[in-house]
């Protein structure tokens, strides 16, 4: 597993989750940037992710489904802040119904990106902000740490090809 650490802290309302790969910063990046990457290992194995628009640079949206086991699909909506390949990316992260439409009452979190060289190895941090100890909470409960740390669990995968 290439999940080295999860750190919640609840006086900041974040969740950050590390893990480290054997490869180069910029073959990281490539996972972010191209949305067939992006779909091998978004969402755990058992939800995998299908994105439906992806403009990838700030101000772009990418709007996607993952599809549960029983063929449940779960929607989300990014909008993204921040585009600096190939170690900084930030994005606003939210729900949206079955047409595709953002759900308001659930808020939105900011997700951060941050793609680091360790020499010989990469390490790349997922914090998520939420804006609210409810929303914080309802996330966990929901399965958000597990699910991340199975998502980026695949990685390795991806990156050995």
């Amino acid at each position: 597993m290439t999940v080295t650490s999860s750190i919640k802290s609840p006086e900041a309302l974040t969740l950050a989750i590390t893990a480290e790969f054997p490869a180069a910063v910029e073959r990281v990046w490539q996972i972010w940037e191209d949305p067939r990457q992006l779909e091998r290992w978004w969402g755990p194995p058992t939800w995998p992710a299908t994105f439906e628009t992806y403009d990838f640079h700030p101000g772009g949206q990418a709007d996607y489904y993952m599809t549960g086991p029983d063929g449940t699909k779960a929607r989300g909506w990014w909008q993204f802040t921040s585009v600096d390949g190939p170690t900084r990316l930030a994005l606003n992260d939210g729900f949206a119904d079955d047409d595709g439409k953002r759900v308001e009452e659930m808020g939105q979190a900011l997700m951060e990106v941050s793609i680091v060289d360790g020499g010989g190895r990469t390490a790349m941090t997922i914090t998520t902000t939420f804006e609210n100890t409810e929303q914080m909470q309802k996330m966990l409960e929901m399965g958000m740490e597990e699910g991340m740390k199975e998502a980026m669990g695949q990685i390795d995968g991806i990156l050995a090809k």
